[in-house]
């Protein structure tokens, strides 16, 4: 999260130029370039406001892109948010993010929200300070997905929104809060160890802007909060036992040595020097995502690089596309095409070597697992709307016939879990 990235600019109309057969949505709206010219603009919008962890106010902005030229009067949004350890950053950071899914046909938006915490530089934050920055801009999150539903329905829609089409992202500090919006649903979710009192007692410290719940009190409240999906690049979450079957869907990329943020569950250090608490990455979420059924879709990256989308050649072109795949399927009913591919730490082994044949297949696939051998294996099969149609626990043979039993033909995706670990296939049975 410490780590300033600046996206790099796509040449989107070369990557993005052909139609995808699928697509329902009019003209390949939401996959091609339609609308090449810079977006239209209106910067520094005030989407709510609220206390800072100081007891200050402030006013929250956002600044917002629509594609230039377009007449729909009624768009998907995607709204954006930067990173920066939840002490620094600005909304620009996303800004070619936003410029480059507006010229798709997106309305974006990127947010600022009230960063910082106390008890820095010293003594340094604990996880009662931290956690209340995450809660903080989480509900400055929430506040900016009901600013645009409550300009919907009684703004006269200024920025032609389709409401039931809205989606949330963010980068390193960003994928935090979109993680948290999406999973943290529950008050009773919300974590007892921050306190909410803003009353100092003792050497506990009464956390400042949190009234509200999890929805909080940053603006337009009486709205819904519910986003459609999850854009999540290099952020984590801090219980996984959030997320259940039928939450919101997650589409998420990380580094798989991320010095920055975890990959996996592992202690997160603010700047590399206030130890924090143990938070879980985009690996582990990825892994209880398949485990309870939420569709989702994951891609690691090799190093250590935070946000690669940021600085390393061909990641943010890599990404853009598999976003734009993913929210395509919600927006203009098409498969979802992505396969979850994750890297592999500590097994000395190579993902290739786990092979499935024959693929297609009419009835049996075979599947080799001598690399795993010795290792309990859960295989659990996904059908092309990531919905989990069978599953297998506690397999220990070198070799596992995978019966087709009453599936339909189509595509599926076999996720084979070992000891935390987790390999991917795509199948198909015809």
């Amino acid at each position: 999260m410490k780590k300033t990235y600046h996206i790099i600019t796509l040449g989107l109309i070369t990557i993005f130029g052909a139609a995808q057969l699928n697509a329902q949505c009019p003209g390949n709206r939401y996959h091609d370039v339609l609308f090449p010219a810079a977006p239209d603009s209106t910067m520094n919008v005030v989407y709510g406001s609220n206390i800072r962890y100081n007891n200050s106010v402030q006013s929250l902005l956002l600044d917002v892109y629509q594609p230039s030229g377009d007449t729909d009067s009624l768009r998907a949004l995607i709204i954006w948010a930067h990173g920066g350890s939840f002490v620094g950053g600005t909304r620009d950071q996303m800004a070619n993010l936003c410029r480059d899914f507006s010229k798709m046909g997106y309305v974006t938006a990127t947010i600022s929200y009230r960063l910082y915490m106390t008890d820095l530089p010293f003594p340094g934050p604990d996880s009662n300070d931290a956690g209340a920055a995450v809660m903080r801009a989480v509900q400055d999150a929430r506040a900016a997905v009901r600013f645009f539903r409550k300009n919907a329905r009684t703004g006269g829609n200024t920025y032609k929104i389709d409401t039931n089409h809205i989606y949330f992202g963010g980068a390193s500090a960003g994928g935090f809060m979109a993680l948290h919006l999406a999973y943290m649903d529950e008050q009773s979710e919300f974590p007892n160890y921050i306190d909410t009192t803003g009353i100092t007692v003792g050497t506990k410290t009464g956390q400042k802007g949190l009234f509200g719940g999890i929805e909080g009190l940053s603006g337009s409240q009486g709205y819904s909060s519910k986003v459609n999906a999850i854009i999540n690049l290099s952020g984590a979450l801090s219980d996984t036992t959030w997320m259940h079957q039928g939450d919101t869907p997650v589409i998420s990329t990380h580094s798989v040595d991320d010095a920055t943020v975890p990959y996996g569950t592992e202690k997160i250090y603010l700047s590399g020097l206030y130890p924090i608490q143990v938070v879980n990455g985009s690996h582990t979420v990825a892994i209880k995502a398949n485990k309870v059924g939420i569709i989702n879709c994951f891609r690691s990256y090799p190093g250590n690089d935070h946000v690669p989308e940021g600085g390393t050649p061909g990641v943010y072109d890599t990404s853009v596309v598999l976003i734009r795949d993913f929210l395509e399927h919600f927006t203009c009913n098409t498969p979802i095409t992505c396969s979850t591919i994750t890297g592999i730490k500590d097994l000395n082994i190579n993902e290739e070597s786990i092979t499935a044949y024959p693929n297609p297949s009419q009835n049996i696939i075979t599947l080799n697992l001598k690399t795993l051998l010795g290792k309990n294996v859960n295989i659990t099969i996904y059908d092309a709307l990531g919905r989990k149609v069978k599953e297998e626990a506690k397999i220990n043979t070198p070799q596992y016939n995978l019966s087709r039993g009453n599936l339909p033909n189509g595509i599926y995706l076999i996720n084979i879990i070992s000891e935390g670990k987790l390999f991917s296939k795509k199948i198909i049975f015809e």
